[in-house]
């Protein structure tokens, strides 16, 4: 299977505990996208093992979490109590949630997985209130052509990479697509582009992993976005 968290989602989440791209770079840079949440209800899309939902939960929110894999559905059962609005669920199927029916939706790296964003991001559009927000983070795309610079930057490709999560071998499947291929289907499918965001690690980041990052003056990884529902 392609992606297949069910086989590595113990080994990924142990490994994102405390690593630098997970906890030092997209969660803190989502949450605080995410900004006051007291009293608002929020929707985790792909939650993983929860720690999102978890922090926002904390800050007040009342959190709806689902992932494909029932793996991380359990892991994140396991954070957040058995009693949390967790439910295995896939974005690329019609959501088990009504219409507006959250003020916000988080969806942090996943988007990337799918060459298809059109219908993903209608589905996320209707679970909002208008108005609502759409917090997001995917792949930056300028990593790709670093990376691969022989690469047609603007052709939506797929691409395959092998990590090592906590000693298990792993391959992760994306769809690169360039910036304005983003932006056009966030247009198409009701979307306002309110904020674009490049954000530094965290504080200690540094610090905690000077053979990744030390004193490099920059740090490109993800790519963030805040999303209005028009």
């Amino acid at each position: 299977m392609v992606n297949d968290y069910d086989t590595f989602g113990e080994a990924y989440t142990s490994e994102s505990e405390a690593n630098l791209f997970n906890a030092y770079y997209a969660r803190p840079a989502i949450v605080n996208l995410a900004g006051d949440v007291a009293g608002r209800h929020v929707l985790d899309a792909a939650c993983g093992s929860g720690p999102i939902a978890a922090t926002l939960r904390d800050r007040g929110a009342t959190v709806t979490g689902f992932d494909a894999s029932v793996t991380m559905v359990e892991l994140a059962k396991r954070r957040l109590g058995a009693d949390a609005d967790l439910r295995v669920a896939d974005l690329t199927a019609p959501l088990p949630f009504a219409d507006g029916a959250f003020d916000d939706v988080i969806a942090s790296l996943v988007l990337h997985y799918f060459r298809d964003w059109i219908a993903p991001l209608t589905e996320l559009r209707r679970v909002l209130k208008p108005g609502g927000r759409l917090i997001l983070c995917v792949n930056h795309p300028l990593v790709y052509k670093l990376v691969y610079p022989d690469r047609d930057y603007f052709a939506i490709t797929v691409y395959s990479e092998e990590y090592t999560f906590s000693g298990q071998q792993a391959v992760l499947t994306y769809w690169h697509r360039p910036l304005h291929a983003m932006t056009d289907a966030f247009t198409a499918t009701g979307f306002r582009t309110a904020v674009v965001s490049e954000p530094p690690p965290a504080p200690g980041a540094h610090e905690r992993f000077p053979d990744l990052i030390g004193d490099k003056p920059s740090f490109l990884c993800f790519l963030f976005f805040v999303l209005e529902a028009v």
